[in-house]
Parts: structure tokens; C-alpha cells; sequence
């Protein structure tokens, strides 16, 4: 019986198009991941030393007042019920009310992600714009003098403290030079000037047609993304120079120069042509950890991004705002990666 339960489930897969039986195995993943998340995200939730009725009614609410809300949040229930209840909310975006200005998480992480999103995105343009190719020069010139600025421009941007380069920055080009804007997203001026239609200023202000605005706000965005662009520039084009090396070693790159084919061909029709899967993990890995690892950017140019909002609410022990913030924040690495996976598939056929 078994054998023929094993058979048929066999038969049962091999007769699925190959597009469905990896759709079905993508969400399978989604799934699995998302699950995970959620039970490391309510479990920090529920060890933490932080009483979330406390937080909720204060330490002089009477016994019975406390235990309303004890019984309203559920917490009388079994864990495994909680987990449920937690699960059913996430999926409605329901992350909870936020302790700091009694509104719901979803709305804060909804307004304030956009400015993350602006300044990761400017900052990992910046990174692929200069590292990729200089990432390529440097392999493809091994041992010149750009090889050699571009392995000491990689191990400063992997040395050098982030909030350090911001301070002097902001020092250098705002203080002294007055180059570049100050902290914030827009000058205090500018401020709700133009609607707000996808949250990110520099599109809105272009949508509105009011270049005054767009450009305050590039000139508020152009350090802190800069200096985004400049660490994950370092990491692009180290990976980059690696990747370039390998295939230029190959014997299919001897072969090809052999038969007379320029140098520039050489590099970037074949060499470069068999590093770009490599590349978009990285490129997408580094997008990720902008999205997610810029709370120190975020701090010092008073960004008002989704890092900064972790970490105020963290300081507060307003645990909604941190859960549902982390939940997002592993979202986004999980769909990047989907993401990587649909493009391995358009650069490589064999992953197909």
C-alpha cells in the first residue's frame, strides 16, 4: 500500500506543468519562511520583561481594569491560541496599536517606510552605478593603480564606522560647505507642500511639477544616500572584482582572445555575461540589508525611515511598533529573494 501511495503521488507530480509545480514550490517556501518569522517574532514578544497590559493601562489601573484588558488581549488564552489569534491578525495587517501615539502599527510602518524605501533605493543605485564597473575594471586591469583604489576604497567602506562618515559628512558638506541640506527629508519650508501620493518625495514633487521642492529634497537625500551607495559600493565591487577574476582565468576567455576578439568583448560580452546571476544576489542582498541595516543613517540625519521607527519604539517598549516593524522587515528579504530567483531565471535558462 504504501508503495502504491508513493507511486501515485509520484505520478500525480509528474503530471504538473513545470511552471505550476514551481509556483506550488514557491509559495510552499513563502509560506514556510513567513511561518517561521511569525513564531520567532511572537515568541520574542512574549519573553520579553515588558507587560503589555502595564504598557497599555498604566501602573496605577486597578486590578480590574487590568484584568479586562488582560482577558481583551487575550492573554488568559493558551499560547498555541495566542499564536493563532497573532497569525490571523498579521495576515489582516494588524499589527496592533502603537503605545507611543495610540495608532495602529500598520498606518505608522505605512508612512514612514517610504522614506527607507527612497533612500535605500537612491543608495543602492549608487552602489551598482559605480561598483559594478569599477568592480570590472579593477579585475580586468589586476595589479594597476585602479585594482589598487578599488581594494583600498573596499576596505575603508568595510572598516570605517558608519556614523562617523555621516557625522563628517554632514560636518563637511552641510556645515562648512553648505553643499547639501541638513538632516530631515525636506527643509522645514517645504514641508507637506506637495501631496502625498506614493510617499516618496523626490516622485511626488516630480509628479506635482513643483521642481522647487524636488530639488530641497535631493539635497536633503543626496549625503545619506551617498553614503548608503558608498558602503554598498564597496561590497558590489569586491564581489565583483572576485567573480570577474574567476572567469577571466577560465579557458574559454584564453580561447577567445587567441581567436583575435577584442578586449572589450572579451570582458563584457563573455566574462561579465557568465557573473550576472552572481551579481544579482548580491546586488539584492545589499538592497536588503539597506532596506533594513540603515537605522544609524537614519539616526544621524534624523531620517524619518522605518529604522528609526524600530528603534524609537524599542527604546519606548512599544513592542506592536518593533514586532510589526521586524515582520515587514522579513518580508522584505523573503520577497527580494523571489525576486532573485525570478531573475535567475531570465539571465540563466538552465535554472528553468
Amino acid at each position: 500500500m504504501a508503495v502504491t501511495e508513493g507511486n501515485g503521488k509520484g505520478r500525480l507530480s509528474a503530471s504538473l506543468p513545470p511552471w505550476l509545480k514551481t509556483t506550488l514550490l514557491t509559495i510552499g517556501s513563502i509560506a514556510m519562511t513567513m511561518l517561521g518569522l511569525l513564531f520567532i517574532t511572537f515568541i520574542i514578544g512574549r519573553v520579553m520583561p515588558i507587560d503589555p497590559v502595564l504598557a497599555i493601562v498604566g501602573e496605577r489601573a486597578s486590578q480590574s481594569t487590568y484584568d479586562a484588558v488582560f482577558i481583551e488581549l487575550g492573554l488568559d488564552k493558551p499560547l498555541v491560541v495566542q499564536f493563532g489569534y497573532y497569525i490571523w491578525d498579521v495576515l489582516h495587517l494588524d499589527f496592533g496599536t502603537s503605545l507611543l501615539n495610540a495608532r495602529p502599527v500598520s498606518e505608522d510602518i505605512a508612512r514612514v517606510f517610504p522614506a527607507t524605501l527612497e533612500l535605500a533605493t537612491l543608495g543602492i543605485i549608487i552602489g551598482i552605478v559605480i561598483g559594478v564597473p569599477l568592480g570590472v575594471v579593477a579585475a580586468a586591469r589586476k595589479g594597476s593603480w585602479i585594482d589598487q583604489v578599488a581594494r583600498v576604497l573596499a576596505l575603508v567602506g568595510y572598516s570605517m564606522p558608519i556614523f562617523w562618515l555621516g557625522l563628517m559628512g554632514l560636518l563637511i558638506f552641510y556645515g562648512i560647505l553648505g553643499w547639501v541640506g541638513g538632516p530631515g527629508r525636506v527643509g522645514i519650508f517645504y514641508v507637506d507642500v506637495v501631496p502625498s501620493v506614493t510617499g516618496l518625495i523626490l516622485v511626488d514633487a516630480a509628479l506635482d511639477g513643483n521642481w522647487d521642492v524636488f530639488k530641497n529634497a535631493f539635497s536633503h537625500i543626496i549625503l545619506p544616500a551617498s553614503l548608503l551607495g558608498y558602503f554598498s559600493l564597496a561590497y558590489i565591487s569586491r564581489m565583483t572584482r572576485s567573480f570577474m577574476l574567476e572567469q577571466l582565468s577560465a579557458e574559454y576567455i584564453t580561447t577567445a582572445r587567441v581567436k583575435g576578439m577584442s578586449e572589450w568583448d572579451v570582458i563584457w560580452k563573455h566574462a561579465f555575461k557568465n557573473i550576472r546571476v552572481q551579481l544579482i544576489t548580491v546586488i539584492a542582498l545589499s538592497y536588503a540589508n539597506l532596506l533594513e541595516g540603515s537605522v544609524l543613517t537614519e539616526i544621524i540625519f534624523s531620517w524619518p525611515g522605518i529604522g528609526s521607527y524600530i528603534t524609537t519604539a524599542l527604546l519606548s517598549a512599544d513592542m506592536n511598533a518593533v514586532l510589526g516593524g521586524t515582520v515587514v522587515v522579513g518580508l522584505i528579504f523573503i520577497l527580494l529573494n523571489i525576486f532573485s530567483d525570478l531573475l535567475y531565471k531570465v539571465f540563466d535558462p538552465r535554472a528553468n
